[in-house]
């Protein structure tokens, strides 16, 4: 292959990549962008591995069928609720690459100047923070680790000190009288620590804005191999993740009313919920009836759909004592405005097809649906809006906080299905609580107000929903799959 046809080439592929890029910033042709991207990246490779002769076509169809069976595994056992920790792990494995063509060049290379070795130890530093701050991350994601934050004594002395040994470590690499072996494996392990350290103090609430900054760090390891290597184009592309990265933990921290510098010196720290029923796992909570002397319904869906006599009783008393209350089924029949709301719950119980479901069943009963999308609802930034347009959601229908909250005050239904923090009016008054100052979504506004939840336990955020105790709203508590089931045989 001559050189300038394996310009050229390079030349058609590049802008495949921006093309993809490009294609990936729109939400219809999204999947499209990542598979074109994805394409031309292999092809990219596959060419500079066959002219200038790395491995041999054997071994490279042998790497390609095995990358593309684990591929393939991956993509049908992972569950859309597990994205999260796949996003996360794949940041991690970003920082690892960068990391291993740190250390083949700095073994390997012994002309390398002092500006490559520093290069070289910014991407083994940042590679192996990223790589272990994404481990931790995705075991507390998915409750191998303790989701809450881990904090030792004088956990931020000990941080601090591995940072200063990291950024040491980096200079030492450019010490070329220090055996190789003993700088690399003092900068993996001083890295190395220090990102178990970070990651394992941020609890599970702040995740969106770890994963965020954890891409942000995979982007600027890799834009430090690009100058290891002297590919300005590498150093663009990481560059651009890196920035990236660092725009959306910005507005994630906005979003969640958090300073980043708090969440890295583990001053966020949920605070402990306060109601008994917070102390149960959360995967053998059960449905917290705390608040039965409020003036809300808390239904479950046997009682709703199913009442027993004992309940048959009940409701005939109520309503010789107080004025009838529209149920949900007949909220459901005559809201002729409704707004969806959704958080992690729905996510948990992979409802979000159900949610559709109901949507399609409203819009048939000519009633206009649109979904209220938090940006932070969810384990990663826009965590809900990927789970509902796997539901086939059109995406006009995703409003954003800031035009969906002018909106609540006029729909004549809002349904919230297993969100919590992100609704909670305490926001706007707790002082001194974890969510304080936070943007919420105003569904208190709406005039009617329905909410699946599978109990009554606080969020992450561990503090009380002042809503769940409001008059008018209803609570259907239990699993978000069976009560959307229950209330689509309602209305069918």
């Amino acid at each position: 292959m001559s050189d300038l046809l394996y310009f050229v080439l390079c030349g058609v592929l590049i802008v495949g990549i921006l093309v993809g890029i490009y294609l990936m910033s729109k939400i219809k042709s999204a999947a499209f962008g990542n598979i074109l991207s994805a394409a031309c990246v292999a092809a990219a490779i596959t060419l500079t591995l066959v002219r200038f002769d790395i491995i041999t076509l054997p071994e490279l169809l042998i790497c390609a069928a095995v990358g593309l069976v684990i591929g393939l595994i991956s993509a049908y056992r992972v569950k859309m609720i597990e994205m999260p920790q796949v996003v996360s792990m794949l940041s991690g494995f970003g920082g690892a690459a960068s990391a291993f063509v740190a250390i083949i060049t700095v073994s390997g290379n012994t002309a390398i100047n002092a500006l490559g070795l520093i290069a070289a130890g910014l991407a083994l530093t940042t590679g192996a923070i990223t790589f272990i701050g994404s481990l931790i991350a995705a075991g507390k994601l998915h409750k191998i680790l303790k989701q809450a934050p881990v904090a030792w004594k004088r956990h931020q002395v000990i941080a601090t000190v591995f940072l200063v040994a990291s950024f040491i470590s980096v200079i030492m690499l450019t010490i070329t009288s220090i055996p190789v072996l003993y700088r690399i494996l003092f900068s993996l392990i001083v890295s190395g620590i220090f990102g178990f350290v970070f990651a394992i103090r941020i609890g599970g609430a702040d995740m969106p804005i770890t994963i965020s900054l954890l891409n942000s760090l995979s982007g600027l390891s890799v834009s430090a191999t690009g100058m290891i290597i002297s590919d300005p184009l590498l150093v663009a592309v990481g560059a651009i993740v890196g920035a990236s990265g660092l725009l959306l933990t910005q507005i994630m921290c906005k979003a969640m009313n958090r300073r980043l510098m708090d969440i890295l010196t583990g001053k966020t720290a949920v605070a402990p919920p306060t109601n008994s029923s917070s102390a149960k796992n959360e995967s053998e909570s059960e449905p917290n009836s705390a608040n039965t002397d409020s003036t809300e319904t808390i239904l479950t869906n046997q009682e709703l759909f199913e009442p027993t006599i004992s309940n048959k009783e009940q409701l005939i008393k109520e309503e010789t004592e107080i004025q009838e209350k529209p149920s949900p089924v007949q909220l459901l029949k005559s809201a002729k405005n409704v707004i969806i709301a959704t958080g992690y719950g729905m996510a948990l119980a992979q409802a979000q097809h159900l949610v559709k479901k109901l949507a399609d069943a409203l819009e048939a009963n000519d009633a206009e649906v649109v979904y209220a999308i938090h940006p932070v609802a969810g384990r990663m930034p826009g965590h809900m809006s990927v789970l509902l347009a796997e539901a086939d959601v059109p995406f006009e229908k995703l409003i954003d906080i800031d035009d969906v909250n002018s909106m609540f005050a006029e729909c004549d239904l809002a349904i919230v299905i297993g969100a919590n923090d992100v609704i909670n009016p305490a926001a706007n008054s707790a002082e001194g609580t974890p969510i304080y100052g936070m943007p919420i979504l105003d569904v208190h506004e709406a005039k009617n107000i329905i909410i699946c939840n599978y109990d009554l336990t606080p969020g992450y955020s561990g503090v009380e929903n002042t809503l769940y105790s409001r008059e008018g709203v209803i609570l259907l508590t239990g699993d978000a799959s069976k009560t959307l089931e229950d209330l689509l045989g309602s209305i069918s």
